[in-house]
Order: structure tokens, then sequence, then C-alpha cells
């Protein structure tokens, strides 16, 4: 099997239940690989089912696990489920995140906690698994954010959260690199999902829709193809965080 035809291959996509981790798991499942789809509650529990039944509907397959990923353990476990249910795993993508919009100095320690275990800790452990368990020649892919590279306020603790992602991308990228193991970081713009709009205004949604050179919110639709090349014909791409944000902000 070539190491960039995705049939065939196992997926394991944390995250997976909706959004563009839903999006994602439909669409792995219809080129062909097995997915291994990741939930975090009971209140993401319907939507994970309703990827699932989608997947097999469509002839596919594909499982559930549920857990909460800033308990490592159940990192451990995720990965120890997909091995077990699909005899190894060969792409693993993280598309956990939690995003918060507060003034500095109003923020407090337990939501600083919160915001780096769900944002940095989770992805680093993730990463870390993924080194130890995939296939040789498997692929690993982090979403982050196109607010680590933008100047502004009020994201002081998603952007930071995240910016150390970059930083596990690389070390994993050259540690793993060995075994053929390619690792990404995505940073797609503000998303047209509902993890976008919870914490924004009407005049700050405006804003974001006006900020990129092409115009509008991102689509999932449009990074789900950036992050399936990542992990196939663009393997050799390897260390990277790609901004894909028509524009909206830039290095």
């Amino acid at each position: 099997m070539a190491r960039n035809d995705i049939a065939g291959k196992v997926v394991l996509i944390a995250g997976g239940a909706k959004n563009l981790g839903g999006l994602l798991s439909r669409n792995f499942a219809k080129k062909g690989a097995k997915v291994a789809i990741h939930y975090n509650s009971g209140s993401t529990k319907a939507d994970a089912e309703s990827t699932l039944a989608d997947i097999q509907q469509a002839g596919g397959e594909a499982f559930l696990f549920q857990a909460d990923l800033t308990k490592i353990d159940n990192i451990k476990q995720l990965f120890a489920a997909a091995n077990t249910k699909f005899g190894g795993i060969d792409i693993a993508i993280n598309t956990v995140g939690k995003v918060l919009k507060k003034p500095y100095v109003e923020t407090t320690e337990s939501e600083y906690d919160s915001m780096f275990d769900i944002n940095s800790k989770v992805a680093y452990f993730f990463i870390q698994e993924a080194g130890k368990v995939l296939n040789d020649n498997g692929k690993v892919c982090t979403i982050v954010t196109s607010l680590l590279a933008a100047f502004t306020g009020y994201y002081s603790t998603y952007a930071g959260a995240k910016a150390p992602v970059e930083d596990f991308t690389r070390a994993a990228s050259k540690e793993f690199g060995n075994r053929g193991i390619s690792v990404t970081a995505v940073a797609p713009g503000p998303m047209d999902t509902p993890f976008f709009y919870g914490q924004e205004s009407e005049d700050a949604v405006a804003y974001h829709k006006s900020a990129s050179a092409l115009g509008g919110l991102t689509d999932i639709k449009d990074i789900a193809p950036l992050v399936e090349f990542l992990v196939s014909d663009g393997w050799w791409i390897t260390g990277q965080t790609i901004f894909a944000n028509g524009g909206y902000t830039t290095r």
C-alpha cells in the first residue's frame, strides 16, 4: 500500500463527532478509511451517533469512543481501543479545542488551567501517544488557530494555549521522522461553526467576516481538504504550521 493512499488506512480523530471533526470523519470513511471517532461528553453523543450512522449507511467502518482527554490515561485508552479494533493506526488527527474571549485582567486561574489543559496538554500527550502507537509512515495533524499570527486582545488564553503546539509539532517531526511519520498543524481562521459564535458579539462577527482578504468566515469544507492532503499526498510537509484563513492573518 502506498504511503499516501487513504483507502484501507486507520484514522483516529479526536473531536471527530461534529463540525470540522465530523466532516473529516465522513470524508475519510468515504475514501475507504476505517475511522475511530472520539467525542468528549454526553452533550456531543447525538452528533457522534449521527456521524457514525452516516458512515455506516454509506458502507463505511467506524466506532465511537467517549472520553475526557484532559485525563491522559484516556488518550492512551483511545489509541489502544483503535489499535485493538482495527489492528493498527495510520493517521491521528486532533481537532479538540476550547475558546475563551475575555479581558486579560479578568481571566481566572481556573479558566487558565482549563484552557491550557484542553488546548495544550491534550495536544502534547495526543502527539506523544501517536508517536508511540502509529504505524511506520504514519501522519499526525493538530488543529490550532490563525490567532497565533494575530495582534489582538481578549484571546490570551486561547491563542496562548494553542501557541505551544507549534513547538510540539516541530519537535515531534524531528523525533518521529526516522520512522517516516510526518507531523503538522493547521491554523484556520474563525470558522463558521457553533464553536465560533458562542463568545462573539454581532459586531465582532461582522469584523471577523470582513477581515479576511477573500471575504467571510472560514468554511470547514475549505479546511478538511487541506488536512486530508497533509496526511496523504502532502506527507512530505512536516514540522510546519499551515495557515489557511483566506488572508485573515499572515506571518
